[in-house]
């Protein structure tokens, strides 16, 4: 064994890997010669995840008054220190994590060159622990970890204040320290020779085998001599904690004839362990990689129950409903449940109306997923299958009644199959499904593939993600941005097949830039004829269709021209014989008994009823707002770098102008 730990205690946690735990306390502590950068890395499957959690609960404070430090070698012990910021990666974006990281510290920069430059001001070193990378991103097929490492970990590692420590897959570990001072990184391999430790999977196995650890009473597990010998063999078999972990599983969960002297059946590897186990349950191997081949292309958390058998027929191209209802045994062991309350899904209980919760699927570890993978003939073919069935299994192709899973991640598998462009055509898609992983996908895209609507909620997902917006926000933000977009067909479908009561709808959209205010008015009718409402937007001097005015005119700068539009009605005012004088402003008293106010922030603007002070509607914007003004009759004309629009705020008892 690697480290001697006699007359020691293991860390109970992880029972074994002192040579490890001695490099990352000397790195903790900062001793002479220690790197400022660690790079944990290995197979998948080495024990990556399970050594660091050891690890930090060393450097936390409170779990440190729960270990036997006294007990323990000296030499694995980090000092007590406060505790490090531990942004996990998993399932977040590059910039997810980075600003996580700057949250930690309570930096006040606004861009990402201004973390790293406040990091590297700083008076004292800090350090940061970022694990599970591997599992980066809201798409498993985005490749986040790399642009995690390359746009986040990298600099990280380069700036000299930051002690750093990352656990990353054995790829990307070179490109981490990649250009580095010679002795400020290290890279621990827990699979080469000098950090690997053979007794930790006896012991491993030992203990998963022991029901005083919760394994239950089998003839084999309650025999002392038995078990230890059975252990010892399933250790020395093992190629690494998650092949111990998947076996122990097998003859717990399976141990109708298992012979433990019969060392045939003990795998040594990941691949190894699904053939010994089907073959011992007397099934093809094959049909369990089927029955597992929907999880080990899954999103997220997992997939839901209910739609096990809808996608493992799908892949295998028959059903596999009868294999299935019987499996639970064959798939046992390799799969772990999670039970999902409803009210913790993203809009779970909003968009789907689902009572009570559900029950996710997923694979027991990433490694079991890429031997699926692996073994599968074509992976786009399995996803073409996989989200040709799940949009089957939309109601009524309604997207607001799909499964969560299904609205949410379908894009996703339409990615790696090749088909998302396709599919993002239906703006039912892009208001209810989650923006995280939906704008992952899109992004994922290059852009010449993606057509018009597809641009445009590219476009606003930023502004979705960024504020967390619901579904009916998501709605009301994309039918202007179709708006202005020149896609007025799709604002109109959110309109009338959503079924959504959107607070505003949006008239018309002007892309001219350089407005500098805003104003709305009417012009006079003639001969008894009604009064036309009209926007005012103050523009630069020669803006196309621009008429100058005196100096100051409604705000704009001496010298400045106005656009005359439409207030209601698309469409400039460009009569040659138009007497701007005969435009006529609300007055301070129509604005004062008007029934909606108007706020405005630098990203926002908010309509509020002035008999109950509730807002009716809020705008934001993903760039800034330049000008803004409110008809005493609810129509909002605004202004940003983009151009200029307005919108009907839809408030119950507002008269709106029509």
């Amino acid at each position: 064994m690697t480290g001697s730990t006699e007359d020691y205690a293991p860390h109970p946690h992880i029972g074994g890997r002192t040579a490890v735990l001695r490099a990352l306390a000397a790195w903790r502590a900062a001793a002479p010669g220690a790197p400022r950068v660690v790079v944990l890395t290995g197979d998948a499957g080495s024990g990556r995840s399970r050594l660091l959690t050891g690890f930090l609960m060393l450097c936390e404070p409170e779990y440190r008054k729960g270990l036997p430090l006294d007990a323990m070698d000296p030499s694995t012990v980090p000092p007590e220190l406060p505790a490090p910021a531990v942004p996990s990666a998993e399932g977040l974006t590059a910039a997810q994590v980075l600003w996580l990281i700057a949250d930690h510290f309570e930096l006040s920069a606004t861009g990402v060159e201004g973390v790293y430059a406040e990091l590297a001001a700083l008076a004292e070193p800090v350090t940061v622990v970022v694990p599970d990378v591997d599992r980066a991103g809201p798409v498993r097929t985005a490749d986040e970890p790399a642009r995690l490492v390359r746009e986040v970990l990298a600099p990280l590692a380069a700036t000299e204040t930051v002690r750093l420590m990352a656990e990353v897959p054995r790829p990307l570990a070179a490109a981490l320290v990649d250009g580095l001072p010679p002795g400020t990184a290290q890279i621990i391999d827990l699979d080469a020779p000098e950090w690997a430790d053979p007794d930790l999977l006896v012991r491993y196995a030992q203990a998963a085998l022991n029901p005083e650890f919760g394994a239950p009473e089998l003839p084999f597990t309650v025999d002392p001599a038995t078990r230890l010998a059975l252990g010892a063999a399933i250790g020395r078999r093992a190629g690494s904690p998650l092949v111990v972990q998947l076996t122990v599983n097998c003859v717990l969960m399976a141990p109708e004839g298992f012979d433990p002297a019969d060392e045939r059946f003990l795998p040594t590897s990941v691949g190894a362990a699904l053939d010994l186990h089907a073959r011992r349950l007397g099934t093809d191997s094959q049909t369990l990689r089927l029955l597992l081949a929907p999880l080990a292309l899954a999103e997220a958390d997992g997939v839901p129950v209910q739609l096990w058998s809808r996608l493992a027929s799908a892949v295998a191209g028959h059903d596999m409903s009868p294999a299935i209802a019987g499996g639970m045994l064959l798939a046992g062991p390799f799969v772990q449940p999670e039970e999902v309350p409803a009210a913790s899904e993203e809009e779970g209980a909003e968009s789907d109306g689902a009572d009570g919760g559900r029950t996710l699927l997923r694979l027991m570890h990433p490694a079991l997923a890429e031997e699926i993978r692996a073994g599968l003939p074509n992976i786009v073919a399995a996803q073409t299958q996989i989200a040709m069935a799940l949009l089957e299994a939309v109601p009524d192709q309604d997207w607001g009644k799909a499964d969560p899973y299904v609205r949410d991640h379908i894009a996703s598998h339409t990615l790696e199959a090749g088909l998302l462009p396709q599919l993002l055509t239906d703006p039912g898609l892009f208001v209810h499904a989650d923006p995280v992983p939906l704008r992952a996908a899109v992004e994922a895209v290059p852009l010449e593939q993606l057509g018009a609507p597809a641009r445009t909620y590219l476009r606003t997902a930023p502004l979705l993600t960024r504020t967390q917006a619901p579904a009916l926000l998501r709605a009301a933000l994309l039918e202007t941005a179709f708006v202005e977009d020149g896609l007025p067909e799709y604002a109109e479908a959110i309109h009338g097949r959503l079924g959504l009561d959107l607070p505003w709808q949006t008239l018309w959209s002007l892309p001219v830039a350089g407005v500098s205010a805003v104003t709305v008015g009417s012009l006079p009718g003639t001969e008894g004829a009604a009064a036309t409402p009209v926007a005012v937007l103050v523009v630069p001097p020669g803006t196309p269709g621009a008429r100058p005015v005196g100096a100051g005119t409604d705000g704009g700068e001496p010298g400045a021209s106005v656009l005359v539009h439409g207030l209601v009605q698309p469409g400039l005012l460009d009569d040659v014989d138009l007497d701007l004088d005969r435009i006529v402003r609300p007055s301070e008293e129509e604005r004062a008994a008007a029934p909606l106010g108007l706020s405005r922030g630098g990203d926002y603007l908010r309509v509020w009823n002035r008999a109950d002070q509730e807002v009716v509607a809020a705008l934001i914007s993903d760039t800034p707002f330049t000008a803004a003004d409110l008809s005493p009759d609810g129509v909002l004309l605004v202004a940003t770098e983009r151009g200029a629009k307005a919108l009907r705020i839809r408030a119950a008892g507002a008269e709106i102008a029509s």
